[in-house]
């Protein structure tokens, strides 16, 4: 499993570069990022090389945040494969809050990160089924 720092951001012009000033300052590195947005704020998710640095200097910043848990799992890089992986997880009547794919550092090979309410559960039953789970990105 792979925490995620979570921010809150107005949805308004200089957001992002506001945010990824702090962190630059703060020498820590961005692996994944994906924003989602509302007409007022917006979510930012992100993998970064210190969770709990990211996060106390984002506090510190004035920003609303939050740590996760997500499930890593390394999927293929062919055609379907996403797809393998949700049918999997179907089959298994798993229900996922929200998912995005990235791409692991050295292996270059894409992982599927996924929120679910059932974390644990989830990656023993992609063990299982033979998916290799990630805990780390770099």
């Amino acid at each position: 499993m792979i925490r995620q720092l979570s921010i809150f951001a107005e949805n308004k012009k200089g957001a992002m570069y506001r945010v990824t000033r702090v962190l630059a300052d703060a020498n820590i590195n961005m692996n994944t990022l994906v924003t989602n947005d509302s007409a007022e704020f917006g979510i930012i998710r992100m993998l970064v090389s210190d969770t709990d640095a990211a996060m106390a200097c984002m506090k510190a910043a004035g920003y609303l945040c939050h740590v996760d848990t997500v499930v890593a799992a390394e999927i293929g890089d062919e055609c379907g494969s996403l797809n393998a992986l949700l049918e999997t997880l179907s089959n298994g009547n798993v229900n996922l809050d929200y998912l995005y794919v990235t791409y692991s550092g050295l292996g270059r090979r894409p992982v599927a990160i996924l929120r679910t309410q059932d974390i644990m559960e989830v990656e023993a039953f992609l063990r299982a089924r033979g998916y290799r789970m990630l805990e780390r990105l770099d």
